[in-house]
């Protein structure tokens, strides 16, 4: 079994960290928070009070951070240059390929192999092996990793190299946000024409235009849950992120710029802590509805 040094123990790292030492990995942790000391303890993890202490000798270094400032700022050289011989970065952060670009350059100078696996999925599908690994990166260190990666995931998805993974998830998230606000602007659009929501959602649960968020979110949000647990500040750099790839490609994308624009005006409104449907509040709070279900 590996031993494991994994940077960012939070609501995804905590999951990911237990099911790595259910497995019979040795995994020592490192969070730039000291709180979370013991939350890695009861994963049965190794607390360690510096990423360079987690990281010496270790034969993997797993990165699952906010965003691409955080995932350059905890992997430096002395952490790379303390890896083991031959070991190998898997970076699971939300991060673009023009961010990592400087951090890939500096293992491949310590001789350390990367490979990019941003994640899709919830903290209970975390924990439960089910999380979606967007790929990106050569396949040998693909196929280096795949047990380890079979551990948390049973969506291992190659996209391509370097690059191709980060992008994947950006562009999943992009049509994600795009389904919640144009299913909430329909639901508003008709509730104020008079249609029952109730059977408006219904019909559109089951008709051509249904989708995963329809499926899968929207009865959360006819309760009132804007899934709180991820920052809109985070939202809003995703975005930013895929919009501005989407420019320098010279790809037309005047939806996305739509989306994007929206979940901005969302966080000047309620600030970073707004969560994943703070848009759709944001439309509401425009109509002057909630949109709610009957009791």
């Amino acid at each position: 079994m590996s031993k494991i040094c994994l940077i960012g123990v939070g609501r995804m790292g905590e999951p990911i960290c237990t099911r790595l030492v259910a497995a019979g990995h040795h995994v020592h942790a490192y969070d730039i928070r000291p709180e979370r000391r013991e939350a890695i303890l009861a994963c049965g993890a190794r607390y360690a009070d510096t990423a360079l202490a987690a990281a010496t000798s270790a034969e993997v270094l797993i990165t699952v951070l906010p965003g691409p400032a955080e995932a350059a700022a905890a992997v430096d050289d002395s952490v790379l240059a303390a890896l083991a011989p031959g070991a190998i970065w898997i970076d699971m952060t939300s991060n673009t390929a023009a961010d990592a670009r400087a951090g890939w350059d500096r293992a491949v100078a310590h001789g350390v192999a990367t490979l990019e696996a941003p994640i899709g999925g919830s903290p209970k599908d975390a924990a439960e092996g089910r999380l979606r690994l967007y790929t990106g990166g050569d396949t040998v260190h693909l196929e280096r990793c795949r047990p380890l990666l079979d551990v948390l995931s049973d969506r291992v998805t190659h996209m391509g190299g370097h690059g191709t993974g980060y992008t994947t998830k950006l562009l999943v998230n992009l049509l994600w946000f795009t389904h919640a606000v144009a299913t909430a602007e329909t639901l508003l659009i008709g509730h104020r024409a008079g249609i029952d929501l109730t059977s408006l959602t219904r019909t559109l649960a089951g008709g051509p235009a249904s989708s995963a968020f329809i499926q899968d979110h929207l009865p959360g949000l006819l309760t009132g849950d804007y899934l709180t647990g991820f920052g809109l500040d985070r939202i809003v750099d995703q975005l930013t992120a895929i919009t501005s790839q989407a420019e320098r490609l010279g790809s037309p994308h005047p939806l996305a710029a739509a989306v994007r624009a929206l979940h901005q005006e969302a966080l000047e409104s309620y600030g970073p802590a707004g969560g994943e449907l703070a848009a759709v509040a944001l439309l509401e709070q425009l109509a002057g509805l909630r949109l709610r279900l009957p009791n």
